[in-house]
């Protein structure tokens, strides 16, 4: 830990000493995983409060998204417009012309200075890049060709290793006075000037309240003289009623405003972002995770500048009035462990109207994700194999063929009465004729036996086709794959001071997200869980859980899950001390 506090150091010269602590904390747990790219490149993940905070490829540390959520200012940055975000998640890279070029100009990079992407209007970065030529090449080169190689996106799967957040809301720390004049000019000339006057270069649109300003002035300029004095009217009435508002506030020290701040996220958080489920949660994941997500635009939250100096004396003081219940479950490590959501505090208070419409588009996005469990249905399949086909080409199959058990048993069926194969003196029996004789008998048998039974027959015929099977997810089309679907297997291993795990793999096989069955486990139990690559395999992981933790993943996988015991395999490793009769 006091390695990696170096070597973040180092990376990073713009952190403080205090937000290096905070960083990378003392106490609190930090796991370490490794995990692999598309390209087969090994990568090492920090992970702290179940988040991930950096990764690292060939010794070369970088932030996350999660991480310049908290500390937006920790590289320089370069914004791009929203809808640019859904090519740089599929894989793409930054190109020049789709960086919004600022009136201040672009932050001095050199070739491979590490820069945070930034969506317009939103100071939150949504990409980790390197750049790809300096700042003066960008613009000797016409803002043209590759500008930045992307290495880690919001929405990617490093984002959702994660608790799955959205970008807070950060406004521009400083708006330009350039910008501000060129706002004045244009509120003059509202009215006089036809509507082609403005520019259509978006690389001159600072922002998107830009494009919606120059369509209510179209509409203005339409509707005439007597409705756009009306509009001007209303809008100086609601400029003052604001200033009014403002002069109230700033008339409160900034430790009360920072006070004010804390308590509004604070119940925001409560009221909108934490359920029952989520407890116990840990302290500082409900600050950063869950309050920062509720700070509203322009503001932010800093417990230094705030009367309580430290986030465990605010909630001391939340517990004093019996909204909620702290607790250290952990050595340092302290947990929300109750919440009174009945408290007359928590009823009380009103969602900021800014946070309305994005609340519930969050809230409907995490129900969505929350949604119940339904267990796939799988169906065994068998493929007509080479040695096969004289026995289902008459029935118009041919190499490959997909049939179901049933289909396969009615072929067989039609093919031994086309073929008047029954032992007429035992119906039990059928007569084996060449063709049979070929696809079903091994070498050894074909001279010994001339009569099979029906059951032998089909089963006999089953195992000589190749094995398939089809797997269909709750809402989703039928997957049909090569082999015998592998059970979700549960084994026990030991590490040093005779310390067990229980290891789980292949969940991702019946739909089961291993990180959310990893974050499950570790609430019920209260053990720690980590997510490891699977042994030989670059495209698998597994849920590794401190102590022998059957009983816990057999109720969780059979009755809550509902999953087909057939497909679990070493439930019989529970610990026997301690079973209820």
């Amino acid at each position: 830990r006091r390695k990696l506090r170096t070597d973040v150091a180092a990376a990073f010269p713009n952190l403080s000493a205090e937000q290096l602590t905070e960083f990378i904390p003392n106490k609190e747990e930090l796991n370490v995983i490794k995990i692999y790219s598309h390209k087969g490149e090994a990568v090492t993940v920090y992970m702290n409060n179940r988040n991930p905070i950096l990764f690292e490829i060939e010794k070369a540390l970088y932030p996350t998204v999660y991480t310049l959520w908290v500390y937006p200012d920790l590289l320089p940055a370069f914004s791009t417009w929203p809808p640019v975000l859904q090519k740089l998640a599929g894989g793409a890279d930054l190109m020049l012309p789709g960086v919004v070029v600022p009136s201040s100009g672009f932050p001095q990079v050199e070739p491979g200075t590490l820069c945070a992407v930034t969506l317009l209007g939103n100071r939150a970065p949504v990409a980790v890049a390197v750049a790809t030529m300096s700042t003066a090449e960008m613009l000797a080169a016409g803002m043209k060709g590759k500008g930045f190689a992307v290495l880690h996106t919001y929405t990617d799967h490093l984002w959702e290793y994660g608790d799955k957040s959205y970008p807070p809301t950060l406004a521009p720390l400083v708006t330009d006075s350039a910008e501000k004049e060129s706002a004045e000019d244009e509120e003059e000339m509202e009215g006089k000037e036809p509507l082609i006057s403005f520019s259509t270069d978006p690389l001159q649109h600072v922002g998107m309240s830009d494009l919606s300003l120059k369509e209510r002035d179209g509409c203005a300029i339409l509707m005439g003289k007597e409705k756009l004095d009306e509009n001007r009217a209303a809008e100086t009435a609601e400029d003052a009623n604001t200033e009014v508002q403002q002069e109230a506030e700033d008339s409160r020290t900034p430790q009360e405003q920072m006070d004010a701040l804390f308590n509004q996220c604070f119940f925001h958080a409560l009221k909108c972002k934490v359920k029952k489920s989520d407890l116990p949660l840990l302290t500082s994941t409900f600050l950063r995770s869950h309050m920062f997500s509720c700070c509203p635009a322009g503001q932010q939250l800093d417990i230094k500048k705030s009367s309580y100096k430290k986030f465990s004396k605010f909630l001391q003081c939340m517990q004093h009035q019996k909204i909620l219940q702290v607790k250290e479950l952990n050595k340092g490590v302290e947990s929300i462990v109750e919440v009174d959501w009945k408290h007359p505090d928590v009823k009380a208070f009103a969602v900021p109207e800014g946070f309305s419409s994005a609340s519930a588009a969050q809230d409907s996005k995490s129900e969505d994700r929350e949604q119940v469990y339904h267990a796939p249905e799988i169906v065994p399949l068998y493929g007509v194999s080479t040695k096969m086909i004289p026995l289902f080409q008459e029935s118009g199959h041919r190499k490959g063929s997909i049939l179901s058990s049933s289909e396969v048993r009615n072929i067989i069926i039609n093919y031994v009465k086309t073929n008047e194969l029954v032992d007429e003196t035992n119906k039990n029996f059928v007569k084996v004729n060449a063709i049979l004789c070929d696809c079903l008998l091994d070498k050894l048998e074909q001279d010994e036996i001339s009569n099979l039974k029906w059951d032998d027959l089909l089963s006999r015929c089953l195992d000589r086709l190749q094995p398939l099977h089809q797997v269909t997810f709750f809402g989703q089309e039928p997957i049909v794959r090569k082999g015998n679907i592998e059970p979700i297997d549960i084994t026990i291993a030991q590490r040093s001071s005779n310390k067990k795990v229980t290891i789980i793999k292949n969940l991702e096989l019946y739909g089961l997200d291993p990180q959310c069955v990893a974050n499950i486990l570790q609430q019920k139990v209260q053990a720690s869980a980590t997510i490891t690559p699977v042994p030989g395999s670059k495209d698998r992981v597994q849920v590794q859980i401190q102590g022998n933790q059957i009983h816990h993943l057999a109720k969780m996988l059979l009755e809550e899950y509902q999953l087909p015991r057939k497909y679990i395999q070493g439930l019989e490793k529970a610990p026997k001390l301690g079973r209820k009769k």
